[in-house]
């Protein structure tokens, strides 16, 4: 799960994303055509730039397909759907606030020893 308050960057690489969620290159850029939520720019040179809100839709795909277990296309409906919007966003939401408060405990444990 990614934490999109921790992202301070304008751009990221595909490569940066690829790490974030632990996948490959080739996904990003298969889930780039078949989603059209993200659209990152590109360099001069051809490279693909994401943007914090490229990021954000990468992460509600990623959680809807790997996660939840939807196939592409029921991620890609789910996503058009305004009613489903809020508990997909509620589901994300709640796994970012448990990371955080892992890494709380975390440090907590640490400050103890």
């Amino acid at each position: 799960m990614i934490d999109i308050k921790q992202l301070n960057k304008l751009y990221y690489s595909i490569g940066e994303v690829a790490e974030m969620f632990n996948v490959n290159a080739s996904l990003i850029r298969f889930w780039e055509k078949e989603f059209s939520l993200i659209q990152p720019k590109k360099s001069k040179k051809g490279n693909r730039l994401f943007t914090v809100k490229d990021i954000e839709n990468f992460n509600k795909i990623y959680h809807l397909v790997k996660h939840n277990g939807y196939t592409l296309e029921g991620a890609k409906k789910a996503l058009k759907e305004k009613s489903e919007a809020p508990e997909i966003q509620r589901s994300i939401d709640k796994e970012a606030i448990i990371l955080k408060l892992e890494t709380i405990k975390s440090r907590l444990n640490d400050l103890k020893n």
